[in-house]
């Protein structure tokens, strides 16, 4: 089943959904102690094959949770200091803390996007 686009995606859900799985978590997990990895030395801590290790870094650099510099024929990767911060957040908010970005708003802005209007602010 091919993967769908979908244009109006909560940034939160993106993040956490890229997180929910074990190849995807490996590879984060070697990212976090490390500066940078090269793609080639996923293989081995994620013992799977070379495309399927693109694929899911492609999900983990499309929620932007990780970044990329090719340098020659090899690309090397790093966690983005910001999807650290975001996760923290969220972490946050669930035991108890403020939102950070209102779920109302959010509502709002997608309701805006589907109709093509700019959404109302919340006050």
């Amino acid at each position: 089943m091919p993967r769908t686009k979908t244009t109006l995606v909560d940034p939160d859900v993106q993040l956490l959904g890229a997180l929910a799985h074990p190849t995807r978590l490996a590879i984060l997990r070697e990212l976090s102690g490390s500066a940078e990895v090269c793609a080639c030395d996923f293989t081995m801590c994620c013992d799977v094959r070379q495309p399927t290790v693109s694929h899911h870094l492609k999900i983990l650099k499309e929620a932007g949770i990780i970044e990329a510099e090719r340098r020659g024929t090899w690309i090397y990767y790093r966690l983005v200091p910001a999807a650290g911060e975001r996760l923290r957040a969220l972490a946050g908010e669930l035991l108890g803390g403020p939102q950070l970005i209102p779920a109302a708003s959010l509502m709002a802005s997608r309701r805006a996007a589907a109709t093509n209007r700019p959404a109302a602010r919340p006050s």
